[in-house]
């Protein structure tokens, strides 16, 4: 079918179509050129009905409808442009009116292409693309993470801990010392040792070059430490964690941290601030290389760590025993020593993240804590040990004596009740203590201990049956033997003395030849004494364990050469700690079995559960009929007018004792200088319960044991029964004949 042709009126000019799809042209009103338009103002406002509105689009499949002759008219119109306005209508000759002109038709509105619609990728190609992306990305992760982990781990890890994390040391709660009935002789209290973090004085940690000098130069007066030893040890920059002093008092933190927070106060103001804001900033810009000493803190890498010091309630009493401990807290010297290891504990330790010197709560940690130390009790009677402690003194004041020491002993149980030593000293200042008083003298000192050792020979000699209390000494002046002539204390004519008596006078004479007996021979006499000086405990330790502590000398039998087998029966040639002679009395006291001596009572764990010590060894020495008859024999050397103890007698009380002067050993001059003066006993004699010994060496107002350490032994003695409260003596001293008459 062919197209049907447009009217005429719809053609443009020249009878020409117009090509589909083109934008019609604009129609041109009479009387205008086709160049020229209408002026908008000259459109009639009706000329815009809805009709001339643009046509709604048709459907691609709609064949296109004739256009009637209005339409084509309207067509030669621009779509949008104002018409011009209409001539009047004229009527037709005929009268009718003319037909009305067609309207021009409208352009239809350029129809746009239906778009497309958007194409999806191929999801296979996308996946591999994705897949070969994450793959790389993935691969470079692992090859950082093998880096970090496995070539870097250790660096990292070091650099991680040593710039973040704290290691700090926890220290345990040092044990108690206490006496018998539980009040502290030595105790632990709160202190605060001064730490610091060296990395934190370094030039680029705090901008200045001399942080190490001011930091010193401000804790030195408080801590008293010398400024150069504080500023050295800042400038360890490789250590993290430095004390610089131990155990300070509240006092002194308080001082510090008071410095510190007024230098942190400064450092935080205005100016300060404004300061670090420009620190490291290029030069036009105002920046600093450095800060104001006023706007940094140097003190920023001072710390406090709780711990605890050692003090001694009493101050001196007991100290020589108790001991103490060094600016480390540990035991150098005394119990403090000997049980350092059940006193101290288990030490525990910290690690925690910290920046700027603060605590970084959320970034971890470990801890492991301290385990308290052992508390200790000591046989000690804290009322007995002040009262030997001021006898002593006292004593060894008056006779210019270069010291003196007093033991208290059980004799039914070993336990030492006190032990006193002069001059002693005071183990919360140590720095007025000489060196040689801090040690315990009476455990540690070897001296001859001259008359007192007689004991011991005349129990020999009984125990064997040699000889009897009322056995007949004939005693004369001097007694030579090989090339020496042996002389007692005073000078006499013949004495014709009984055992006893040997023993009530202390003659050296006469305990030379009751040692005779003891043997055919005198080799054979020497292996005897020496057997039952053993068992008494001489030459060997006490038991105890105490540091320094020393056993004595004695030499075996073979080896008592010339001289030596004579004099170590009267108690030289020998030498015992004041410890063992004391041991010696109360053996005898105790019914002639020893008990090894003890100053421990029990210990309390940390869980609070208290352990008594072990019961002492005990061992038979002599027979008890020999331990009764040497007890009657020392009570004439205290009730016997001719007895050399006199001064140590206690009114209501039967008192068995043997005083002791010998010539002292002076280990300088590696000969005999001076004295030894001594006295020990027991009481009541009747029914023993203690034994008090006194040793004064080096007197110089006096030098005989009797003179004085009898009035100690006596003042003593009374103290410690009323404080046991022993009742007095239910009978008189037998007061066994002490001469014969030829």
């Amino acid at each position: 079918m062919s197209t049907p042709r447009q009217p005429s009126g719809g053609a443009g000019a020249g009878g020409r179509r117009p090509v589909k799809g083109a934008a019609p042209r604009p129609a041109v009103p009479r009387g205008q050129s086709a160049g020229r338009a209408q002026s908008p103002k000259a459109q009639s406002p009706k000329a815009q009905s809805p009709k001339a509105q643009s046509p709604k689009p048709q459907s691609p499949k709609a064949q296109p409808a004739k256009p009637s002759a209005a339409k084509a008219q309207g067509a030669k119109e621009q779509p949008g442009r104002p018409r011009p306005a209409r001539a009047p209508q004229q009527r037709r000759s005929d009268g009718r009116p003319p037909a009305p002109r067609p309207r021009p038709q409208r352009r239809p509105p350029t129809r746009r292409p239906a778009s497309r619609g958007l194409r999806l990728a191929d999801p296979r190609r996308r996946l591999r693309v994705i897949t070969i992306a994450l793959s790389v990305v993935f691969s470079i992760f692992a090859g950082r993470l093998v880096q970090l982990q496995l070539l870097d781990s250790d660096a990292l890890a070091a650099d991680a801990n040593t710039n973040r994390y704290l290691n700090i040391p926890i220290t345990a709660e040092r044990g108690s010392i206490t006496s018998s009935d539980g009040v502290s002789l030595a105790t632990t209290v709160d202190a605060y040792d001064i730490t610091a973090d060296p990395a934190m004085f370094t030039p680029e940690a705090t901008g200045l070059p001399d942080a190490p000098e001011q930091a010193a130069a401000l804790l030195a007066p408080i801590l008293g430490v010398p400024k150069e030893k504080i500023a050295a040890d800042l400038h360890t920059p490789k250590t993290r964690y430095k004390r610089l002093a131990a155990q300070q008092s509240p006092d002194v933190k308080n001082q510090i941290s008071d410095l510190k927070s007024g230098l942190e106060k400064q450092a935080g103001s205005r100016a300060c601030q404004a300061q670090k804001r420009l620190l490291n900033k290029p030069a036009e810009e105002g920046g600093r290389t450095r800060l104001d000493n006023e706007c940094v803190n140097p003190l920023a890498g001072v710390f406090n760590r709780d711990t605890q010091k050692r003090v001694y309630p009493s101050d001196g009493l007991a100290a020589n025993l108790v001991g103490f401990v060094n600016a480390e807290g540990e035991g150098a010297g005394g119990l403090e020593q000997q049980y350092q290891k059940l006193l101290a504990g288990k030490d525990g330790h910290s690690s925690y993240a910290q920046a700027g010197g603060r605590l970084v709560p959320t970034a971890g940690g470990s801890l492991d804590p301290a385990v308290p130390g052992t508390d200790l009790r000591l046989t000690i009677n804290r009322d007995i040990q002040w009262a030997a402690q001021r006898a002593i003194t006292d004593q060894v004041t008056n006779a210019g004596a270069e010291k003196g020491y007093v033991i208290v002993q059980d004799v039914r149980n070993g336990q030492v009740l006190a032990m006193a030593t002069s001059p002693g000293f005071n183990p919360n200042d140590l720095s007025t203590a000489k060196n040689s008083q801090l040690g315990n003298a009476a455990l540690q000192d070897a001296y001859e201990p001259g008359s007192t050792a007689k004991l011991m020979t005349m129990a020999a000699v009984l125990d064997t049956g040699k000889a009897t209390w009322d056995t007949k000494v004939t005693v004369p002046y001097p007694l030579v033997r090989g090339d020496v002539a042996f002389k007692d204390d005073i000078e006499h004519d013949t004495w014709y003395l009984t055992l006893a008596g040997v023993l009530a006078k202390s003659s050296n004479i006469g305990t030379i030849e009751a040692a005779q007996t003891l043997g055919d021979t005198q080799p054979e006499a020497n292996r005897v004494l020496y057997d039952y000086l053993r068992k008494f405990g001489i030459g060997q330790q006490t038991g105890l364990g105490f540091p320094g502590e020393t056993a004595g000398l004695l030499d075996k039998p073979e080896d008592w050469k010339a001289s030596k087998q004579y004099t170590i029966p009267f108690g030289q040639g020998l030498s015992v700690n004041a410890l063992q002679a004391t041991s010696v009395f109360s053996t005898i006291a105790n019914g002639g079995v020893r008990v090894a001596p003890s100053v421990v009572q029990g210990t309390t764990a940390p869980d609070g559960k208290y352990s008594a010590a072990p019961a002492s060894e005990q061992s038979r020495v002599v027979s008890e009929q020999t331990a009764k008859t040497l007890t009657e024999m020392l009570e004439s050397v205290v009730s016997d007018e001719q007895g050399t103890g006199g001064r140590a007698a206690i009114p209501g009380y039967r008192v068995a004792g043997k005083t002791g002067t010998a010539n002292r050993v002076d280990p300088k001059a590696g000969g005999y200088r001076g004295y030894t003066a001594s006295f020990i006993g027991f009481a009541p004699a009747d029914q023993p319960r203690v034994t008090v010994s006194c040793v004064i060496q080096d007197p110089v107002n006096g030098h005989f044991g009797g003179q004085l350490c009898g009035p100690v032994f006596k003042q003593v003695m009374e103290f410690t029964l009323k404080t046991l409260q022993v009742p007095p003596s239910g009978s008189e001293a037998p007061n066994l004949p002490v001469e014969w008459k030829p």
